[in-house]
């Protein structure tokens, strides 16, 4: 695979010593790893000490890094000899070096499809272990080794605000705190989220929520404020923004860098951002620049070094163009005398790498890995704090989600007079045997498919809970546990709403205890289908498909649950689903609630010598239920609750690992 490398041999005298500050080496091997760097072995240059008083610097150096992705195999013919199922690998990013400064901003700038973004994940650590060779990163001298040292020193901002719309601008920024600043007290807390208020500029917005497309909340530069706060509440020295500007007009674009700039002078952070076509007064908060032009350096510095190389290329700015808007026009040439050693830009005094020690010493460095090793083990485990924290966030949001409530409350009161209001006063003969058992299976359905309006919550708050979890905010375990806490009044509720008109109206079995053991069942129903939901909201990529999966799953369970079909009757190779079906188990247990007490009672007589023909045992025999098997069925459905949220917890650790967003 060719690819375009570049490789620049500089020397410069600090304190009359000479440092060799990048070496590369063309030697085969680079290009057939997914990551390829090299360095130099001169020992670097270490500044005096710094006074207590003066901010700690950050400065990121890179060298050489090479990043390569293995395309997904295809489907191939058997005649294919594996030529089409094992693609060979892309290269996105060559051989790329520069410098980043702290107090400055460096922007990544180039075509659409360069690296631009992929150089960012590369930097925040969000990319596989496998695919990345963090070696070829330094930070104040020390090397990197491993994305997890990335990631815990760096924030990282994504192109899409993924927030909850729910919460205000202020609560957002509390959550973030509380989890990322575990260690500190409430009142320290409030304080930093107090300060980070004001820094971000959004006093004004404070107890506004952040809103969506759907529910009118801040603008969309505010909402950007809000994500660079949300990845800042921890202060990170070193921040990373991936199109910090993408979606917004030129005004709210410069607020944005405005502050960014700012931040960088302020608390000397070191910041890089990707950027598309920066405007003209955005040029002026930007330090230096990386153009970058199929993956490789074309220009790094400032824009003045990029005005002189236009200059010596014996061209000239348009006035209608900035310069930066010009060089992505010329970027060939450019690449030409960038390749030819003809930019003296990436080692100029602005941009050398020049800051304090971050990881002084290797005992210093074996304490941040086994603080790493401890994070990763506990990633399955459980934390008090965090589901304190989930349950509080939860709630609000239920209590705010508005459509939601009326929606569940009316269709627990609606569907519970409705189908009391078709069945009132059922009779005690033999056709009210039927009905009964009409009754239930309609009420069955009813249930379990009653939570599918909680899809598009689901698919939105995966969202954030992989953007929050995969950046260690929380374990996904608390989130599990916290949800489940959350749901069972809310949904208790529920089911009690449905239960109360449907049973008495109707007419069901007068007991007490029939009563509330009924109220009961349609208590672990609500919560199997909820179960259910989540667990296929994990699965599914969107709202269509997820809808088509659960309609399909819950179409399969009914077919199967006895009702339709006997058991008898299923074949061999679908009894399976008869064992599985959500249907099954409930249906048999309000069965055996309504007529286990009235086995005795006489449903049917013949009229000439008043024979009974069917009583309440022989109608549970006919569903083969020859024994009180309801606290049985009770444990199966709680089985199934548990099972799917299991699962559920599956799949959201495993698409948090491999999240790189």
């Amino acid at each position: 695979m060719a690819t375009t490398s570049c490789f620049l041999h500089r020397q410069r005298a600090l304190e009359d010593d000479q440092v060799v500050l990048f070496s590369t080496s063309n030697s085969p091997d680079e290009s057939t790893s997914p990551s390829s760097c090299s360095f130099s072995h001169s020992p670097p240059c270490r500044p005096p000490p710094r006074s207590p008083s003066e901010p700690a610097r950050h400065d990121v150096t890179v060298k050489d890094l090479s990043y390569r992705v293995q395309p997904q195999g295809s489907l191939a013919a058997p005649w294919s000899f594996g030529l089409l199922r094992n693609p060979k690998p892309v290269s996105i990013l060559n051989s790329v070096s520069f410098a980043a400064r702290s107090g400055e901003i460096l922007a990544v700038v180039g075509p659409s499809g360069t690296g631009k973004s992929t150089l960012i994940r590369v930097l925040a650590g969000r990319v596989k272990d496998q695919q990345f060779d963090p070696k070829c990163i330094s930070i104040n001298h020390d090397q990197v080794t491993s994305p997890a040292q990335l990631r815990g020193t760096c924030g990282f901002v994504a192109q899409e605000d993924n927030l909850i719309p729910l919460l205000t601008v202020k609560e957002t920024l509390m959550y973030s705190a509380k989890f990322r600043l575990r260690g500190m007290s409430q009142k320290k807390r409030e304080e930093r989220v107090e300060g980070l208020v004001q820094e971000l500029g959004l006093t004004h917005a404070a107890d506004t929520f952040v809103g969506d497309e759907e529910n009118r909340g801040i603008s969309g530069g505010e909402r950007k404020r809000v994500s660079i706060g949300v990845d800042m509440i921890h202060d990170p020295p070193i921040l990373l923004l991936d199109e910090p500007t993408s979606g917004l007009d030129s005004k709210s674009a410069l607020q944005v860098i405005e502050l960014l700039s700012s931040m960088a002078k302020a608390h000397q952070r070191t910041i890089i951002i990707s950027i598309h076509q920066p405007s003209y007064r955005i040029l002026g908060f930007i330090s230096n620049y990386l153009i970058l032009y199929r993956g490789s350096v074309v220009h790094s510095g400032s824009i003045g070094l990029l005005e002189e190389r236009i200059a010596k290329l014996g061209l000239q700015v348009p006035l209608q163009l900035n310069t930066l808007e010009f060089a992505m026009e010329i970027l060939s040439p450019l690449e030409t005398t960038y390749c030819q050693g003809h930019s003296p830009a990436l080692l100029d005094k602005e941009t050398l790498p020049y800051s304090y020690p971050m990881w002084p010493g290797v005992e210093t460095r074996r304490v941040r890995e086994k603080s790493n090793e401890k994070q990763a083990h506990n990633h399955y485990l459980l934390d008090f704090s965090e589901i304190v924290f989930l349950c509080s966030r939860f709630w609000k949001i239920i209590y705010r989600t508005k459509q939601l409530l009326l929606a569940r409350t009316m269709q627990a009161l609606v569907g519970g007079f409705g189908l009391g209001s078709v069945y009132v006063n059922m009779r005690k003969n033999e056709g009210g045997v039927t009905e009964r058992l009409g009754l239930f299976a309609f009420s069955l359905s009813f249930l379990l498919s009653s939570t599918v309006e909680a899809l598009p919550i689901y698919l939105q708050e995966r969202r954030v809970l992989m953007k929050e979890s995969s950046r260690g905010a929380y374990r996904i375990s608390s989130y599990m546990v916290a949800n489940t806490i959350v749901f069972l009044p809310f949904l208790f509720a529920v089911a009690f709403l449905f239960a109360v008109p449907v049973y008495w109206i109707v007419g069901l079995n007068p007991s007490i205890g029939a009563f509330a053991f009924f109220t009961f069942i349609v208590w672990v129903i609500v919560l199997m289908a909820s179960s259910l939901v989540l667990f296929l909201s994990a699965v599914s990529p969107d709202f269509i498909s997820g809808n088509s999966l659960i309609s399909t799953v819950l179409g399969a369970f009914f077919l199967f649950s006895g009702y339709f079909i006997p058991k008898e009757s299923i074949p061999k190779y679908w009894l399976f689903m008869y064992y599985v079906s959500l249907y099954r188990y409930p249906l048999d247990a309000l069965l055996t609630n309504e007529y286990w007490s009235m086995r005795s009672k006489c449903f049917s007589r013949h009229n000439q010598d008043d024979k009974c023909l069917l009583t309440g045992e022989d109608v549970l025999k006919s569903r083969g239920l020859d024994k009180d098997t309801r606290w049985i069925n009770v444990g199966i459905m709680f089985g199934f609750f548990v099972l799917y949220r299991v699962l559920c917890w599956l799949i959201l650790v495993r698409r948090a690992l491999k999240t790189t967003k």
